[in-house]
């Protein structure tokens, strides 16, 4: 049986993956800050295929968390890291470019770098038998966006942060593999439900696109074929152009 663990997987896009992967026949530990949340899916799906811990990514104890998680869940195949924040943010609200940075920026470091520390450190890894870590960053990371700037930076930072990370496990042999998850607009509660949003997918068609990239071990994973043409057209434009486009703000 396999197991994963994924963090932020109280809503959204990560609860949607916990759902498909238990329903699979896996076993998964899920973390998040709402308790009640991660009390009802392990009642609904059953203690002995869910794991539950509390977590706050933004916190230094995040980490112990996720060694609690470990320990009861044992060396896990997959651990997604799919807790975000963020918004457009015209007005420069410092609290929303900051809790964007904590939580897609230092949060993302602080689990990922920790569970690369234990994999390289684990005699359950091997070249056989190699972890998986996946991270859910963005198709807003391919460029700034004006009207979300801490959002496009962060991503941008965490794609950047797993092709380093895919350097030094290769430098140093830790026996891991990485899969960048890079969705476009998807109905969670980081969009507002009053605007519309173009190409807009819900979370249970992107976790289907998420499974399935998976599972093909996908370094960069981009769905659907609309956004690998508008990502394919944004590398195209120069940066002298781009920054004058007016994107209207949503």
């Amino acid at each position: 049986m396999k197991s994963a663990i994924i963090i932020g997987a109280t809503s959204g896009i990560g609860r949607a993956v916990a759902v498909r992967l238990v329903e699979e026949g896996w076993r998964v530990a899920i973390a998040g800050r709402r308790v009640q949340a991660l009390e009802e899916f392990c009642e609904q799906y059953g203690s002995d295929r869910v794991v539950v811990a509390q977590m706050d990514v933004t916190r230094d104890d995040a980490v112990v968390a996720l060694d609690d998680m470990i320990s009861r869940l044992g060396a896990p195949d997959l651990l997604l890291y799919a807790s975000g924040a963020g918004s457009q943010n015209v007005d420069l609200d410092p609290e929303v470019e900051l809790r964007a940075v904590r939580t897609n920026s230092e949060g993302m470091v602080r689990i990922v770098s920790h569970f690369m520390r234990y994999v390289r450190s684990s005699k359950a890894y091997n070249r056989k038998h190699r972890a998986h870590i996946a991270v859910i960053t963005s198709v807003a990371g391919t460029a700034g966006i004006g009207v979300a700037p801490a959002y496009s930076a962060t991503k941008s930072m965490q794609s950047v942060y797993i092709t380093a990370l895919a350097q030094l496990a290769r430098m140093q042999r830790i026996p891991v593999i990485f899969t960048d998850i890079r969705p476009g607009f998807v109905k969670t509660a980081i969009l507002n439900p009053a605007k519309h949003y173009p190409m807009l997918m819900s979370a249970e068609v992107a976790a289907e696109h998420i499974v399935r990239g998976l599972k093909r071990r996908r370094r960069i994973l981009i769905f659907d074929w609309r956004y690998r043409a508008l990502v394919a057209l944004w590398r195209l434009i120069p940066r002298c152009i781009w920054e004058r486009l007016r994107i209207v703000k949503n």
